[in-house]
C-alpha cells in the first residue's frame, strides 16, 4: 500500500480508503499514492479512474440498499370494528346521553350522530333543521335512511324489489320478524324494507345505538341471501358498492379454492377418530382465514357463518360429527360456480361491527388455550396441524369480537407472516418470512411492531410488547411466542 502523506486513514471493504484530516475528505484507492502524491501529469488520467471506481464504489455500497419506495395496494381484510373511536368521539356520547336527559333531543342527536360517524370513511351523514333533521349512513351493500321532527323518528332500509307477490318470501319476512328487538320487515309497494320507528321523548342514545344497529346489520345481511333464495326477486339501491379490480378478484378466487383444497386432502390423510381435535381446529382456522383474507359478503359470507356455527352449536354431537358436516360444507363452498364468488367480492363502507367488544380476558384465554394444544401435534411432527392451532387462537378474536384496532394489526400482521405468498399476489411489497429459506426479516418485524405501537400510544399509553420473548428460531416458535406476547398486551386506556 502506498504512503498517504501522514494523513489519519481507515479500510474500506470495496478497494479504497477513506482519507481525512480536519476539514478534508479524500478517496485512495488501494496500491495507488493518494492524490497529492501523483505527477501533475497523471493528474486527469488519474481523476478520471477515481471517478469510476467511486461510481463503482456506490453502485455496490449504496444501490442493494435503496428501497423503492411504493405505495402498497389499497385492499381492506376483515370486517369493520366500531371499537376504535377516539377520545374526542366517546366524549360525543357522553353528551349525547347528558344531553337527552336534559330533554334537549335535536342536540342530542347532533352529539349521537357525531359519535357515529367514522371521519375515516365518512359513513354517516346528518343535517337538521331546527328540530326537523334528515340523516343516512352505510352499512355495507345497504343505505340505512331516516328523518326525524319534534315528536317523532323513522328509518328504513330498502332490501329487494319484489314485483309481484310472493307468498313464500312473505312467510320467511314474517317468521323473521319474531327474532327482531327493535325493527320490522315491512312492504311498501314493490319495495321489500326493514323499518325502526320511536318517539322522540323514548329515542335515547341507547335505544338508537342498539335499534339502528339491528336494522342495519340485519337489513344488509338479508338483502344478499333473499335476492339469491327467491329468484323473483331483484336487487336495488346498491349503487353505492364499490367493486374491486378482476385481477384482485381473480387472485381471491384462486386462494380460496387453494386453501380449500389443500385443507380437505390433508384432512382426508388423517385418522378422523384419533385427530378430531387437530381437524376441528384445521377447518375452523380455514374459516376464520377465508373470512378476513378473502372478506366475501352474501352468500360466501353466510357459508362461513354456518360451518362455524356447525362446531359451536350445543348439542350432544361428538366432534367427528361435527368435523364431517363442516367438511360437507366446505365442499359445497368449493363447488359453487366461479362468478357466484366472485359477486360476493365487494368493497363497501360500514356504520356497525356485526360483532361486539369483549373483555380482553377473553382474548387473552383464547390465545393461551390454543397454544397449550400445539405442544404434542409439534412434538409429534405434525407441524401443520400446530401452525393451525396457534392461527386459530388470535384468529377465532378476529372473528368473533369487536377487537382494538392495535390487536387486529398485530393480527395482521402475523397473517403477513404466515400468508407471505398471498399478499406477495395481491401486489403488497413487505416480506417478513421466506418460506424457502425459512429465514425472518427480524429487523422489518420489530419495525412494524414498534409503528404499531407509537401509532396508538396517545390511546393506550400502557401498550408495549416485549421484543426479546418472540423467538425467530422457527415459524412454529415465532407464531406461538408472538401471539403469547398479544395475549398479554395491556390496552388499559388509564395511564
Amino acid at each position: 500500500m502506498a504512503e498517504s502523506c501522514g494523513f489519519v486513514s481507515r479500510e474500506w471493504s470495496v478497494g479504497m480508503r477513506l482519507v481525512a484530516e480536519p476539514g478534508v475528505m479524500l478517496l485512495q484507492i488501494q496500491g495507488m499514492p493518494c492524490i497529492c502524491c501523483r505527477p501533475l501529469t497523471n493528474h486527469h488520467s488519474l481523476i478520471n479512474l477515481l471517478l469510476f471506481k467511486i461510481n463503482h464504489m456506490l453502485e455496490r455500497f449504496f444501490g442493494r440498499r435503496k428501497k423503492k419506495i411504493e405505495k402498497e395496494p389499497a385492499i381492506f381484510f376483515g370486517r369493520y370494528s366500531d371499537n376504535n373511536k377516539p377520545v374526542e368521539k366517546v366524549n360525543r356520547w357522553t353528551d349525547a346521553d347528558n344531553l337527552f336527559k336534559e330533554k334537549k333531543y335535536t342536540e342530542s342527536f347532533d352529539a349521537f350522530f357525531e359519535y357515529l360517524r367514522d371521519d375515516s370513511l365518512n359513513n354517516v351523514v346528518h343535517e337538521r333543521n331546527e328540530s326537523n333533521g334528515r340523516f343516512q349512513f352505510y352499512q355495507g351493500s345497504k343505505i340505512v335512511r331516516g328523518n326525524y321532527d319534534s315528536e317523532h323518528l323513522h328509518v328504513e332500509v330498502t332490501l329487494a324489489k319484489m314485483p309481484s307477490p310472493n307468498i313464500p318470501v312473505m312467510r320467511r319476512l314474517l317468521e323473521m320478524n319474531f327474532n327482531l328487538y327493535y325493527s320490522r320487515y315491512a312492504l311498501d309497494g314493490e319495495r321489500l324494507c326493514m323499518r325502526f320507528d320511536s318517539d322522540i321523548e323514548t329515542a335515547n342514545p341507547n335505544k338508537l345505538y342498539y335499534g339502528l344497529k339491528e336494522l342495519s346489520t340485519k337489513g344488509d345481511k338479508q338483502d344478499d341471501l333473499l335476492v339469491q333464495d327467491f329468484t323473483s326477486l331483484q336487487t336495488i339501491d346498491t349503487e353505492h358498492i364499490i367493486e374491486i379490480p378482476p385481477e384482485e378478484k381473480e387472485i381471491k378466487f384462486r386462494w380460496l379454492q387453494k386453501w380449500i383444497d389443500e385443507a380437505i386432502s390433508y384432512i382426508k390423510t388423517l385418522d378422523a377418530d384419533k385427530f378430531s381435535g387437530g381437524i376441528a381446529y384445521l377447518l375452523l382456522a380455514l374459516a376464520y382465514r377465508i373470512d378476513y383474507l378473502i372478506t366475501p359478503e352474501g352468500k360466501v359470507l353466510h357459508d362461513l357463518e354456518k360451518i362455524v356455527e356447525i362446531y359451536f352449536k350445543k348439542d350432544e354431537r361428538q366432534t367427528i360429527e361435527k368435523n364431517r358436516d363442516m367438511l360437507a360444507e366446505f365442499e359445497k363452498l368449493k363447488n359453487r360456480t366461479k362468478d357466484e364468488i366472485l359477486a360476493t367480492l365487494y368493497r363497501s363502507k360500514h356504520t356497525f361491527a356485526i360483532v361486539s367488544p369483549q373483555n380482553y380476558k377473553a382474548i387473552a384465554d383464547s390465545i393461551y388455550n390454543a397454544n397449550q394444544n400445539i405442544k404434542w401435534y409439534s412434538d409429534n411432527n405434525y407441524p401443520l396441524i400446530a401452525a393451525q392451532i396457534a392461527e386459530y387462537g388470535i384468529a377465532y378474536c378476529q372473528y368473533s369480537y369487536s377487537l382494538p384496532r392495535p390487536v387486529t394489526e398485530f393480527y395482521h400482521l402475523f397473517m403477513m407472516i404466515n400468508h407471505g405468498e398471498y399478499f406477495k399476489e395481491l401486489g403488497f411489497n413487505s416480506t417478513y418470512y421466506d418460506p424457502q429459506t425459512r429465514q425472518f426479516d427480524t429487523d422489518k418485524i420489530t419495525g412494524r411492531i414498534r409503528q404499531i405501537i407509537d401509532e396508538w400510544k396517545t390511546k393506550y399509553p400502557n401498550l408495549k410488547m416485549k421484543h426479546e420473548n418472540i423467538k425467530y428460531d422457527s415459524l412454529g416458535s415465532f407464531n406461538i411466542s408472538f401471539t403469547t406476547e398479544v395475549g398479554q398486551l395491556n390496552l388499559d386506556t388509564n395511564r
